[in-house]
């Protein structure tokens, strides 16, 4: 007997159910309490519980879903998550909490991806209305229409699965290489505290050299450019280049540094980058370029490493002068002292923090290809249907 498979648009409403259930017993506490991100998940929450009672918090059980109804001022992205624990979290009574029910054969998970879709995200802010603050309701929730795959009239469960599957391993990815990543990252900089009080601190002025190369020859185009940010990488440069000539611009080689100097409005932070591509950038006239003279007596991943601590964020920030504009100079950054240690102690620190960045660069790229992957996974299921 040949199986009938077709894709049936449908309303959220025949498949979801609104869920009221209140902590009226005190049975959950303030451990059980989330709140919830916009990047959909449940999140600690950030209110003030000091004499608060969590009796009128409403349930949240397992493979259920909540949202916040208010979509106003939420960079257009609506509030919302999936219980994936397999734990009761408790909200506040504002929030409404819903399940997929049982019997019509909706998968949680299925239905969450769709509600990751940027498509759903802008359906429910054109959706909202209100006039001091826009809400998404529960009836507007109910009309939303969603594609499920069916085989002989009935909701293919297996094909539900089959797309939340590849879904889910992409996030088992992500995650399982951010939590590779912290660790080591916090290992690098307590070795580097270790070195405070174990090795020589010298000052670093012997060790660095201004670089002022230009771009005299345009050799190098907008594919070149380069801004800095206060995350200490090289981003895509923001700034508006039309019939702006690159000929001053600053020449960046592999492993050469580029720190901007003004520090104030700058989050407390340092902008400053280490160039670890391959790839000769050029950055704003305005920028400082330097690089170590001698690589066998410091690692320049190393030193970025120190350039990278809060502590060193603090340094600069407090020896930045100026009144309108303040400084972080070329000489004050002659002036920093660092732990001297062995090349071979750097070069080991440095080894851990590459692991790191590897991890953190696959959990990135998991991180991208969530999002991308799915209208890719939805159009896959749209298309599949024989």
């Amino acid at each position: 007997m040949t199986q009938s498979k077709e894709i049936r648009w449908v309303k959220l409403g025949d498949f979801i159910h609104q869920l009221d259930e209140r902590n009226r017993d005190n049975t959950f506490t303030l451990e059980n309490l989330r709140g919830l991100s916009i990047n959909k998940t449940f999140i600690p929450t950030k209110a003030n519980m000091d004499g608060v009672s969590l009796t009128p918090y409403k349930l949240v059980p397992p493979l259920s879903f909540c949202y916040v109804t208010i979509t106003s001022r939420n960079s257009d992205k609506i509030t919302l998550a999936l219980n994936e624990s397999k734990n009761t979290y408790i909200v506040s009574s504002s929030y409404i909490v819903f399940y997929c029910i049982p019997n019509k054969k909706l998968l949680p998970e299925y239905l969450f991806l769709w509600f990751n879709m940027p498509e759903f995200d802008r359906y429910a802010r054109y959706n909202s209305w209100g006039s001091a603050r826009e809400a998404f309701s529960w009836d507007s929730m109910k009309l939303v229409e969603i594609p499920i795959p069916y085989k002989n009239g009935e909701p293919d469960v297996e094909r539900q699965q089959e797309v939340v599957d590849i879904w889910q391993g992409l996030r088992r990815l992500k995650e399982e290489n951010e939590a590779i990543a912290k660790p080591l990252l916090d290992l690098c900089q307590a070795k580097m505290d270790e070195l405070k009080h174990s090795a020589p601190m010298v000052t670093i002025e012997e060790y660095l050299e201004e670089v002022n190369v230009r771009n005299s020859d345009n050799i190098y185009t907008l594919d070149n450019l380069k801004g800095v940010s206060i995350e200490k990488m090289f981003i895509t440069s923001k700034a508006n280049m039309e019939g702006v000539s690159l000929t001053p611009y600053k020449v960046v080689k592999p492993l050469d540094f580029c720190y901007v100097n003004i520090t104030s409005r700058n989050g407390e932070k340092i902008t400053l980058a280490l160039n670890q591509s391959e790839d000769n950038y050029i950055v704003s006239s305005s920028y400082t370029v330097f690089r170590l003279k001698n690589y066998e007596i410091f690692d320049p991943t190393y030193l970025f490493l120190w350039f990278s601590r809060p502590e060193f964020d603090r340094y600069a920030r407090f020896n930045s002068w100026g009144s309108a504009r303040e400084s972080f100079s070329w000489n004050e950054m002659l002036r920093v002292k660092v732990p001297k240690p062995s090349i071979e102690i750097q070069q080991a620190i440095v080894d851990i923090y590459h692991c790191a960045r590897r991890a953190k660069d696959i959990a990135e790229e998991a991180n991208q290809q969530l999002k991308s992957n799915c209208p890719a996974l939805m159009q896959y299921i749209i298309h599949s249907a024989v």
